[in-house]
């Protein structure tokens, strides 16, 4: 905490005259957004519009992120690109598939648009977490917007919005030859002997654009700075890991995709065909791991520009195929010897994301703009987990999961039906304002299920057997409202002032409405908090509310790269917030561990999904200096921000669970001619204020220090660095509870109380070549 607060105080010295990140130099219809400070090879652009113009659900005048190889050599998750914007943290998930948090609120409450199509986690555990469909070699440009989302981005979520896009088509101009490009690249990281390679070309005339990209990337289990485990040995059934490696973390993606696009005039068909394969990818945090992912995409999109305004139309499938099991670090042997291993425990999900839109910007004036759009999302989603074993092997007795298909979800079924409308007024110079009014249609329901057998055990507890939940009405249909209004006021060139207020809606999952079983075996499979605990569903459950004010006070130069300063505070109110509480007898019977349960304050325990009302506030500042510019001697920047959030729950006291703890990164960058270095301190204080009902695992304060460089020739870029030089040891605030090795199923063969740790010392270097 000292460290943080000496970090704060040398920022309110040092950016006296500083400059917000050049994402926050934001315009037209501007909101409360998390932004990024650009701390490494991260280009930001954003101008001034007379009238700000829709362009693929994301206003001009909003934050903008360009991706370069600097940024993906240091990663393989797409989420992770996000790691530098104030206000984002991360719930460390597989190495592909990391979650987005926004000022505390993340997984589904953040909308995530990849290429358009709004995305949804097909997995109990959201394995496949939606910006895990692209890889981070293909990410073309990100948006971040949090809080006081513009109704015209997304509806169902309450955080904000995320929009990721790859890169836009080229075009060759009018009357020149073909245009054809290639680029290529690849990269090691020692942690993890973590590598990839990546591929992209495409060919163009002024009428026709084609491009085709693809990527691997491919790593063992990482290491952190130290032991914090005991190490395993073939004799027990905690696997055979050394003490200081993360078990369950190793990972392998493949990522294909063709554009093809047709331009004539202002009018532009695009069509977007993908597929993605992970062979398997661990998770630390889970009790499973993936070990398939297949899924493949058709995404048409139809752009074009009148003299009234601006047309744009979507339609896109998705289908997701998806299996866990235990892969290789929780294959255990069986009591104390090494007399067979334990089956398979095989769980299959099939999810199918069909939607269109279709938007129009009507140009009223010089000064105002309507925006009116029509949404609509199917969504279908089976998980079943086939029976196993078929036959028990000698000596393992503690009973079959057969000889009937546990159906968890069956035919469940989702849909969306949205209309929107939005004004943006450019008044005059100084003053902007945006008004929206967003209709949500969520329609929910699901197929009978049943348990793998006819015993209570398997169909969930006497009080809530399948037979209970397939007589009951599952039908579900909410309708939901959002409301936006902000203002802008832009005294001087040097000063902006914003503020706005926001209601959003969204919709339970359809594994908080519907995960029906009480088993403890199903409880564990129904977990995207990563806590180890056992989850059920509710049928009962509304819709969440959120009630977010924030304002915004921007200060800077006349010259963007000068200096700046941006504070953001904010205060959000939640209704009927999900959440979780200690799951009743009534719900999940009377055993003695369901009875001890209600009263633990250690280890896992049995949860169900319930409303409640929460609170959440904060602040996030972000600022950067140029310190000194020569031609002879090149320049140096000083970059930083800062970030705080508080989340409470009201109906309880409790603290909210994943709230990421006060947090600072400090930076200077140095650059002259294609060289350019940078040296990052990261600093982040104890997790303290977890959430009880969870026993969730506080973490230790911890700093770390990253050495980043990267050097570009006309056709060829080098990047290299050292991650946490220093070797730290650390436990990652969001990284939930290790259970990444042995015999997971066990509760009383987990330790609970270990946090997943973070990386220790790792060394990368990459390579991109274009032409």
């Amino acid at each position: 905490m000292r460290k943080i607060l000496l970090f704060c105080l040398l920022l309110g010295v040092i950016f006296s005259f500083t400059e917000a990140p050049v994402w926050a130099a934001d315009n037209g219809t501007v909101v409360r957004e998390s932004s990024p400070v650009t701390l490494d090879e991260a280009v930001v652009s954003a101008k001034r519009d007379a009238a700000a113009k829709s362009q693929d659900g994301v206003t001009t005048g909003s934050c903008h992120l360009n991706v370069t190889p600097g940024d993906w050599v240091r990663t393989s998750s797409s989420a992770e690109l996000l790691a530098d914007v104030p206000g984002v943290s991360l719930q460390k998930n597989g190495g592909v598939t990391s979650l987005p948090y926004l000022d505390g609120l993340g997984d589904d409450r953040v909308r995530i648009k990849v290429d358009g199509m709004d995305m949804i986690s097909a997995c109990a555990n959201h394995m496949n977490s939606p910006l895990s469909y692209i890889d981070p070699t293909n990410v073309g440009s990100i948006n971040v917007v949090a809080g006081i989302t513009p109704v015209s981005m997304g509806g169902d979520s309450i955080a904000g919005s995320i929009i990721v896009n790859s890169a836009a088509p080229e075009f060759a101009k009018p009357g020149e030859g073909p245009l054809l490009k290639l680029q290529t690249g690849g990269y090691y990281r020692s942690n993890g002997n973590a590598f990839g390679a990546n591929l992209s070309t495409s060919a163009a005339t002024d009428f026709i654009s084609i491009r085709y990209s693809g990527s691997v990337a491919e790593s063992d289990d990482y290491k952190a700075a130290k032991d914090f485990k005991a190490s395993g040995n073939a004799a027990t059934d905690r696997g055979w890991l050394d003490g200081d490696v993360v078990g369950s973390s190793r990972y392998q993606a493949y990522n294909h995709a063709v554009d093809l696009a047709l331009k004539k005039g202002d009018h532009m068909l695009q069509l977007n065909v993908g597929i993605q394969e992970i062979p398997y990818q661990g998770f630390a945090n889970q009790r499973m791991d993936m070990t398939e992912n297949f899924s493949q995409h058709y995404n048409l999109r139809y752009t074009g520009k009148f003299q009234w305004g601006d047309l744009e139309a979507r339609v896109y499938d998705e289908l997701t195929r998806h299996k866990m099991d235990f892969a290789n670090d929780k294959q255990f042997s069986y009591g104390s010897s090494s007399t067979f291993i334990a089956p398979g425990m095989p769980m299959n999900t099939r999810g199918n994301n069909a939607g269109a839109l279709l938007k129009a910007d009507f140009d009223l004036s010089d000064q105002h703009i309507l925006k009116v759009g029509l949404e609509a999302q199917r969504y279908r989603l089976d998980d079943w987990w086939p029976p196993s074993p078929s036959v028990l092997p000698a000596g393992y007795t503690s009973g079959g999961m057969a000889p009937n298909t546990f159906w968890n979800i069956n035919n469940g079924k989702r849909d969306r039906i949205d209309v929107f409308t939005e004004w943006d007024a450019h008044w005059d110079k100084q003053w902007f304002s945006e008004i929206g009014v967003r209709s949500d249609t969520v329609m929910m329901n699901t197929g009978n299920i049943q348990g793998y057998n006819t015993g209570s055990m398997y169909n969930g507890s006497p009080l809530y057997p399948a037979d209970t939940f397939n007589n009951a009405n599952r039908q579900r249909t909410d309708y939901n409202v959002d409301v936006t209004a902000l203002t802008r006021y832009t005294p001087t060139s040097m000063t902006d002032f914003e503020a706005g207020f926001a209601r959003k809606t969204r919709s339970p999952n359809l594994y908080e409405r519907y995960a029906w079983s009480t088993n403890t075996m199903a409880m564990e499979m129904v977990n995207f908090a990563g806590d180890g605990n056992y989850y059920v569903g509710n049928l009962d459950l509304k819709p969440e509310v959120a009630n977010t004010i924030s304002g915004t006070a921007y200060l800077h130069d006349t010259d963007p790269e000068q200096w700046g300063f941006k504070v953001t505070p904010f205060y959000t109110y939640l209704a009927h917030y999900i959440d979780a509480q200690r799951c009743p007898t009534s719900v999940c019977g009377t055993s003695t561990a369901v009875k001890s349960s209600l009263t633990a304050t250690t280890g896992f325990v049995y949860l169900q999904f319930v409303n409640q009302s929460a609170n959440l506030y904060g602040i996030d500042i972000s600022s950067h200096y140029l310190i000194v510019k020569s031609a002879d001697y090149g320049s140096v920047t000083a970059t930083g921000a800062v970030n705080y959030v508080r989340g409470k729950n009201k109906t309880t006291g409790d603290n909210l669970y994943n709230i990421m703890p006060l947090n600072a990164k400090l930076a200077l960058v140095y650059g002259i001619g294609g060289l350019k270095t940078t040296i990052e301190g990261q600093f982040v204080d104890a997790k303290t204020q977890v959430s009880q009902v969870r026993n969730e695992v506080p973490t230790p304060a911890y700093d770390l220090l990253n050495l980043r460089a990267s050097y570009e020739w006309k056709m060829l870029r080098l990047d290299a660095g050292i991650e946490n030089v220093l070797n730290k040891f650390y436990y990652m605030p969001l990284g939930g509870a290790y259970v990444g090795q042995g015999a997971t199923m066990s509760s009383s063969s987990i330790p609970w109380g270990v946090a997943v740790p973070g990386y220790g010392r790792s060394y990368y270097i990459g390579m991109t070549a274009k032409f």
